[in-house]
């Protein structure tokens, strides 16, 4: 009996996705849990696992149709996986019979290498990049969590490839030891580039050292041996090496090769476009005319790079948002006198207490869940011409990272403590630097809160995030004289921004709200009595 293998059932934020990549042909055998295809969405890209082991026997959405949440996307029949894995590897041998005929020499070298090194002579692997979704065309070897000739595990993890999107893991093939590492940390890697060579069985401190030292030689026939190597004048290039030369104009003769006996790779290119230090002298076939003209000072130098596509779906949104909502805005100034003592009297104390520091967002957290269920429509959103009530409040906060902004979403606010609430932001703000936050993160949310005080914002107008109708903006603590009690006074004071959708929020509530955090904030006492 057939096995439907359906779509991952997607947010109510998100529409449809579009299948990027089959990782399986209809006739493959495939083991339970297995990777089989992608969709890639707004947001990530989801991976699809084989819900029992089988052969896939129909493929009902082809790489590039679009699919909605739980969409049948094929079938997988009864089989056994055994056939399909002698005749790989099968192949695998007669793949490795033909590298050993084109390239004896180098196949004579790897056969010494485990003698010598003691390492163990088991089965070699091509470790490679994972298959990229269409919307991505490269990218960066992050980390390399393991060494050559270091033992791992089964599916422990090898290295990081981090892309405009997610960072994707590469993980071992089998047990055993990274032979040769042929991507080093900062190359730019392609879909299914190979990283490295790995030899089951293998791992030993013995070859750590003489392993390392291939490896720096084998950074010289890295993953560019797709093409015959080319000669210009007395220098080797290899094949992305003189594609990226010819791409930008480059003189040959300034290109300084770090490969072996010279050789000129893809990264000594890439060294020379960021340095500027190879670019071809002007062609002057007339010295007088040239002599004539007067140089220019200075380059006015314009790169044009491709969005990204979380780029394009923050542009798209944000778009969105102001075409479709009747956005305004709200300001109020709340005075952090009463919260800057209390963070002072008690930062140690928290500190030793939670093992995390005392911050300012725990505090308007709180005061926000507070606001938000004594003004329900600002927790509230709307969903074509209905409008939604929510019973509980998910604040999403806005987390910049080097591929753009990203909204993670705290849960149930209101039955957070201060701590579990600054504990959380830390780790969302770590995950989103490393790329490690995932579509169960950033879904929902009721309410969001942005702090552009952080790069030293006086004051701003956010842009709501739908289907949410309200958005909290803070920004920097400046301090102001202030008329208090009839006195002028020098305080920390703070503006707040709201910005909300009036179709569904009253400007009464809107400023009520303001008003009731700003209380909440200047008096701290209050979150504890709930009054």
């Amino acid at each position: 009996m057939a096995t439907e293998i359906k779509a991952p059932t997607f947010p109510e934020s998100v529409a449809e996705g579009t299948v990027a990549a089959w990782h399986k042909k209809p006739g493959d055998s495939v083991e339970r849990d297995e990777l089989i295809v992608e969709i890639e969405t707004d947001k990530v890209v989801l991976e699809v696992v084989a819900p029992e082991a089988g052969t896939l026997t129909d493929v009902m959405a082809e790489e590039g149709d679009t699919v909605e949440s739980e969409q049948v996307l094929g079938k997988i029949g009864e089989g056994s996986a055994s056939g399909s894995k002698e005749e790989k590897s099968s192949s695998d041998d007669s793949a490795e019979k033909t590298e050993e005929k084109a390239d004896a020499k180098p196949s004579e070298e790897k056969q010494e290498k485990p003698a010598s090194g003691g390492s163990g002579g088991g089965k070699q692997h091509d470790v490679k990049a994972p298959s990229f979704p269409e919307s991505i065309q490269e990218g960066t070897v992050a980390t390399w969590h393991k060494k050559v000739g270091e033992a791992v595990k089964r599916d422990e993890v090898l290295a990081d490839i981090e892309t405009d999107k997610v960072v994707l893991e590469v993980v071992a093939p089998a047990d055993g030891a990274l032979a040769e590492i042929k991507a080093e940390e900062g190359s730019q890697v392609e879909s299914e580039a190979i990283l490295a060579t790995f030899t089951e069985g293998a791992g030993g401190d013995s070859s750590g050292g003489d392993s390392g030292g291939d490896s720096a030689s084998a950074k010289a026939d890295s993953s560019d041996d797709d093409g015959a190597d080319e000669k210009v004048g007395d220098k080797i290039l290899a094949p992305a090496a003189r594609k990226m030369v010819v791409e930008h104009d480059l003189d040959v003769a300034k290109i300084e090769g770090t490969g072996k006996g010279g050789r000129i790779l893809k990264e000594d290119v890439q060294k020379a476009v960021k340095d500027g230090s190879a670019k071809k002298a002007a062609k002057s076939s007339a010295p007088a005319k040239s002599a004539a003209a007067p140089a220019a000072e200075g380059e006015r130098i314009e790169k044009r790079v491709p969005m990204s596509r979380l780029r394009q779906t923050i542009a798209k949104r944000l778009v969105q948002a102001q075409q479709t909502a009747a956005m305004l805005t709200t300001y109020n100034e709340v005075d952090m006198t009463e919260i800057m003592a209390l963070r002072s009297q008690y930062k140690e104390t928290f500190l030793k207490a939670h093992d995390i520091k005392l911050g300012f967002m725990g505090f308007f957290v709180k005061a926000a869940s507070e606001g938000l269920k004594r003004f329900p429509d600002v927790n509230a959103s709307i969903d074509g011409t209905d409008i939604v009530y929510h019973g509980y409040q998910d604040i999403g906060v806005a987390v910049s990272t080097d591929r753009g902004l990203v909204v993670p979403v705290l849960r149930d606010t209101d039955s957070m403590k201060i701590a579990d609430v600054e504990r959380k932001i830390v780790d969302f703000g770590k995950r989103g630097r490393d790329g490690k936050l995932g579509m169960d993160d950033m879904i929902g949310g009721t309410f969001t809160i942005t702090n552009g005080g952080t790069f030293g914002s006086l004051m701003s107008t956010p842009i709501i995030n739908p289907p949410q109708t309200a958005i909290l903006g803070m920004h920097k603590i400046q301090e102001r004289p202030m008329a208090v009690n009839g006195k002028v006074e020098i305080r920390p004071m703070m503006y707040l921004a709201l910005s909300y959708d009036h179709r569904m929020i009253d400007g009464k509530d809107a400023v009520q709200f303001l008003v009731t955090l700003k209380e909440l904030l200047e008096d701290p006492a209050r979150l504890l009595l709930d009054v």
